[in-house]
Parts: structure tokens; sequence; C-alpha cells
């Protein structure tokens, strides 16, 4: 049922969550994962310090995300599952709408994410993002959440 998992990974706890229960998913589907992760070149621009090395700073979070890429994929091909990856890079638009976009053109069967990842300059896929995901997509959805933000 499940043959193609999106899972939007940003380095973080919830996120390494979210990538086990996709490795979960594709054993028991014999499914294949792309892992994708997304650069918000917006959040640099909304400091006062904007003008000042900015595009260094762009590098460092390309190159911060193509190591949570390469961690993500080597920890998905040890469990014995084919993945692939992608950086998506954003100025301005909503992390969760380049997610729901590459879930549909990878013709993904299922997205599976972490609900809270992290925030600030690290900030990138996770959090209030997950909720736009789910409200914005057609395609099934799974949420994982972090043991400490279950009610």
């Amino acid at each position: 049922m499940f043959k193609r998992i999106l899972v939007p990974v940003d380095g973080s706890v919830t996120s390494g969550l979210g990538i086990a229960a996709a490795v979960r998913l594709a054993k028991d589907q014999k499914a294949r994962i792309r892992l994708i992760h997304v650069v918000d070149e917006l959040v640099l621009m909304s400091t006062p310090e904007a003008g000042m090395m900015v595009g260094e700073a762009i590098d460092m979070l390309r190159d911060a995300g193509k190591a949570i890429l390469a961690k993500a994929v080597a920890r998905v091909r040890k469990a014995g599952i084919v993945a692939e990856s992608t950086l998506v890079e954003s100025v301005g638009g909503r992390a969760a709408d380049l997610i729901v976009r590459d879930a549909k053109k990878w013709k993904a069967d299922i997205i599976v994410l972490g609900t809270h990842g992290r925030r600030g300059l690290k900030r990138v896929v996770m959090g209030s993002d997950a909720e736009e995901v789910v409200r914005n997509t057609s395609i099934p959805v799974m949420l994982v959440r972090s043991p400490g933000k279950r009610r």
C-alpha cells in the first residue's frame, strides 16, 4: 500500500523518531524512502545583522542540511531500505508547502514527520509546519510525536 515514503528531516530528536517510524513502515511495506531537508533562508534575513555575511550563513545552512541528509540516508540504508534525498531551499516560502510539493512531484504514498523540531536559526521543517503539511496535502500523513510532547 505504501511504496514511496517521504520523510522531512532536520536533525532533531523528533525528526529521528520520524525516520525510525518510516523505516519500520518501509520494512513492513517493502517501500523506499525519500528524505527531504528544507533550508529556510528567510530566517537569516530576519535578524538585524542580516546584511552581513548572509552568503556565508546560507552556505553553512546548506552544508548542515547536506550533513543531516547524509546521516539520515546512511541510517535508512543501514536498515536495508532504499533511500534517496533532496535538499530544498526556501526564501520566504513555507517549508510545509515545499514538502507537500515534493511529495506530490515524487508521488509519495505517505509523508512521515515529527511534530516538533528545531526553532530559531535551527528551525527547518517541523513543529507548526507539520500541521501545515496535514492541512495542505491529500497524501496520507503519519505524525510522530516526541516522548516529552505527549499529553
